[in-house]
């Protein structure tokens, strides 16, 4: 059989190796070093022998060299099989997915991956195992993630129109003794952890229906919790009830935690014992920005207790009063510990404003 002779010659035998050596490509590099061994001198057949290919092996990685250089040494991936699914039927779906079911005219009221296997066969007439609708919204960008309440009295006008215009109204809550100061970006809210405490998600084996403990009585205290996602850090009172006092407890704490020579703007929901006025008391230094009504998901602090909870509070006992409020220090302690975490948990790109 006769060889084919290495036409292309931008590269010597020894840069070849030097290729090989630096590529993470195994087979690649393996046919680097028999085409540096045939440039060397060496015939078809110890070129091959030495780099674990016979000779047609080789000739056939000559053709692909001649034709393309290295990249011709590296193995194609095979294209694989055509999608059942178009492009556009792929973006119905995603759009379906996001929009959710109608329970009067899909019959459930949440999408499981056997509803949307049946939904793609009568839309398409595509059948897609349970399996494959699961990869499907995967390379989709789907993920399953647990739902959050949404009041029905929720305003979702209110909600953009509030991130739309939150630095006018930032600007507007500011007092005449904040003027030529640097403002802080503050949230505010309280969390109230006890005894009936929640379960969270856990590994498990397949079909063992796993177990976690969970009390029955009823003591608890509250987590006041305030973050400055610039500043990455926060400050928390842990406090055995929530009203305008323990509020003004908590105020005056976040207060001490700002910058000298700062004005802070606390961001925080319409709860009653954030109302101005009466036994309430507002530091100089600090300002308050009320939520929209029922806009728990503006506040990122819920972003805050639900990590908390996954990672540090839930499924556990707490045998009396005193666990619960050390159980809250130490995982509020824990998370100023984590460099970047409340930055990464607490910042909201349309909260970014100049201050």
């Amino acid at each position: 059989m006769a060889g084919v002779a290495i036409t292309r010659m931008d590269l010597t035998a020894g840069q070849l190796r030097q290729a090989s050596v630096r590529s993470r490509d195994s087979n690649a590099a393996r046919r680097m070093l028999a085409l540096a061994l045939v440039m060397e001198g060496k015939s078809r057949s110890e070129a091959a022998a030495s780099c674990g290919m016979d000779r047609q092996t080789l000739r056939d990685w000559v053709h692909r060299y001649n034709a393309f250089g290295l990249d011709g040494l590296i193995d194609r991936k095979a294209p694989g099989a055509a999608p059942l699914l178009s492009p556009s039927q792929m973006q119905e779906v995603a759009e379906l997915v996001r929009q959710g079911p109608d329970p009067t005219v899909h019959g459930v009221v949440r999408w499981r991956r056997i509803d949307l296997s049946r939904l793609i066969e009568e839309r398409w007439g595509v059948r897609l195992a349970e399996r494959s609708v699961g990869d499907l919204l995967r390379r989709l960008g789907f993920r399953r993630m647990s739902v959050r309440p949404r009041c029905p009295e929720q305003d979702v006008a209110a909600q953009e129109a509030h991130k739309k215009n939150f630095a006018d109204l930032v600007a507007a809550c500011l007092p005449a003794r904040a003027r030529g100061k640097s403002i802080e970006l503050w949230w505010q809210d309280e969390a109230r952890v006890g005894q009936q405490g929640t379960l969270t998600r856990i590994w498990a084996e397949r079909g063992t229906g796993p177990r976690a403990p969970r009390d029955q009585r009823y003591d608890w205290a509250y987590l006041f919790g305030a973050v400055c996602p610039a500043r990455d850090c926060g400050v928390a009172l842990v406090l055995p009830k929530a009203d305008a006092e323990t509020m003004t407890l908590h105020l005056a704490e976040i207060g001490r935690a700002v910058t000298p020579g700062c004005h802070a703007v606390v961001v925080l929901d319409g709860a009653g014992l954030h109302r101005t006025g009466g036994r309430l008391r507002v530091p100089d230094n600090v300002s308050l920005l009320k939520l929209p009504p029922y806009s728990p998901e503006l506040n990122p602090v819920e972003n805050v207790w639900q990590f908390l909870r996954q990672n540090k509070l839930s499924n556990r006992v707490f045998e009396n009063y005193r666990a619960i409020v050390d159980a809250c220090c130490d995982a509020w302690n824990a998370l100023l510990t984590e460099p970047g975490r409340i930055h990464s948990i607490a910042t909201r790109a349309w909260a970014e404003v100049s201050l």
